[in-house]
């Protein structure tokens, strides 16, 4: 299958790529894999691009990440999409994350609406729905910071550039 699109992703510390997979980990011991990505970190996913855009999105990380510095981020909330297929961590909308946001838009049209969110499991919706009374057990608010940005081509999955916020 040939690339189809690039999308755009702010990844989380350390300290909070392990708290997610530690949900995901409980996730697994109760016999749920998902249908996700398998090799991403933990992100937020801030835009998607069209293919041809892969130079001038290369740029645009790059810029992104020297004028940054890590941003905080609550993640207050789990939440599911229409449909039920993806159960999320739902990180408050704030100020730094708007800006973030904002500046890695390009005028692109975008699918759907932005809602940021930190994808926990994606399957059918009756597997989705019966894994969810784990992930409110395990489940708990934490604050974690965004560190990087990398850019991605998907299907099959491509890293194509990856910077550390330094601004």
């Amino acid at each position: 299958m040939a690339e189809q699109f690039l999308v755009l992703m702010a990844d989380w510390d350390d300290e909070t790529q392990k708290i997610l997979d530690g949900w995901y980990k409980e996730l697994q011991n109760a016999g749920f894999t998902g249908q996700q990505t398998p090799g991403l970190p933990h992100h937020i996913s801030m835009s998607s691009y069209p293919l041809e855009m892969e130079d001038e999105a290369k740029a645009l990380v790059q810029k992104v990440a020297d004028g940054f510095a890590p941003v905080k981020v609550n993640i207050s909330h789990i939440g599911m999409f229409a449909g039920g297929r993806i159960l999320f961590a739902a990180p408050d909308k704030d100020p730094g994350l708007d800006r973030l946001h904002e500046a890695c838009d390009m005028g692109t049209v975008q699918e759907h609406p932005w809602t940021p969110h930190t994808t926990i499991l994606i399957d059918e919706p009756e597997v989705v729905h019966s894994a969810l009374p784990i992930v409110v057990r395990t489940f708990r608010p934490i604050t974690g910071t965004i560190t990087r940005l990398h850019l991605c081509a998907f299907w099959p999955t491509r890293e194509i550039a990856s910077f550390e916020l330094k601004g």
